[in-house]
């Protein structure tokens, strides 16, 4: 039988695999282009502009997302026993205190953010901290702390950052050649522009919700043995999963942070096979399923 520690092993594995993928795809497409083109350049500025992107995102998007999603800090007082659980787990696991947050919520649900340990952030709605008994809230923190121990910001920085590069390599690409001059091998150019411009930011967006997806089992494998409790955690995200509203200031740009998606879809349209592609959470059933059948 697996344990949690194979499965956290085998996140870990299957995530740089894909990070692996998304750095071939980029230099592929990089070099289809030049081969195309003959310019080099272009490539250069859309690394730079990209990276330039990505570097603010990164310093700077844990602002945004708080904004967004109208959570406001606390001090011990404010929530005794979020405070107090936080602080045991990251004592427990040699981390720094993160600032804490509450989103003045119904739905129970909880995300964390942040460039790096020194500077995070867990924010939770009103909802699961009313909701949750004492051992599934320590399941969901735990689940947003492995986030931040596992530097899942960076990395996904890391996989914004190329896909982003992809898709603005291909969207150059495809201008050249729809409106660039029509020389030897035109037309060539032109089918291959096409279907690098399709394909190309396709593969790097399914790439990069699959890494998404593998980062929430390796949270969820991470919690468990952070706590040594993993039927908690299968407890809380079965109640996340059974409440029935959407949150009311959830936003598309910030959903995939949560533990789970603030909006609530058609159970049928989740269980789709092209619906799990382009999703950025694993089904809550098959992670709610695998907690159960692993040992500590």
């Amino acid at each position: 039988m697996p344990t949690f520690y194979s499965e956290k092993k085998s996140n870990i594995i299957k995530t740089w695999l894909y990070l692996t993928l998304m750095s071939v795809l980029v230099v592929a497409v990089g070099w289809v282009i030049a081969q195309q083109t003959g310019n080099y350049l272009f490539l250069w500025i859309a690394l730079v502009l990209s990276l330039v992107s990505s570097f603010s995102s990164y310093f700077y998007s844990d602002k945004l997302v708080l904004k967004i999603s109208k959570a406001h800090e606390i001090e011990k007082e404010d929530a005794p026993e979020f405070f107090r659980t936080v602080e045991n787990l990251t004592i427990a696991e040699g981390l720094p205190m993160p600032d804490l947050y509450i989103i003045e919520e119904d739905q129970p649900n909880a995300f964390a953010t942040g460039r790096n340990p020194e500077n995070s952030v867990i924010a939770v709605t009103r909802g699961l901290l009313e909701m949750m008994d004492r051992t599934e809230l320590e399941a969901v923190l735990a689940h947003e702390l492995s986030h931040i121990k596992n530097r899942d910001f960076l990395l996904s920085t890391v996989v914004v950052v190329l896909a982003a590069t992809v898709a603005f390599l291909s969207r150059i690409f495809l201008r050249s050649a729809l409106f660039g001059r029509r020389g030897k091998g035109g037309i060539v150019k032109l089918v291959v522009a096409l279907v690098v411009a399709v394909l190309a930011p396709l593969i790097a967006t399914i790439i990069k919700l699959a890494v998404s997806r593998k980062r929430e089992h390796l949270a969820d494998s991470s919690a468990a043995l952070m706590t040594r409790h993993p039927q908690a955690l299968a407890e809380a995200l079965q109640k996340i999963k059974e409440y029935p509203k959407s949150m009311e200031k959830a936003s598309e740009a910030t959903a995939h942070l949560y533990i789970m998606s603030p909006f609530r879809e058609n159970e049928e349209e989740k269980s789709s096979w092209l619906r799990k592609l382009f999703s950025t959470h694993p089904p809550l059933e098959e992670r709610i399923q695998q907690i159960k059948e692993v040992d500590v």
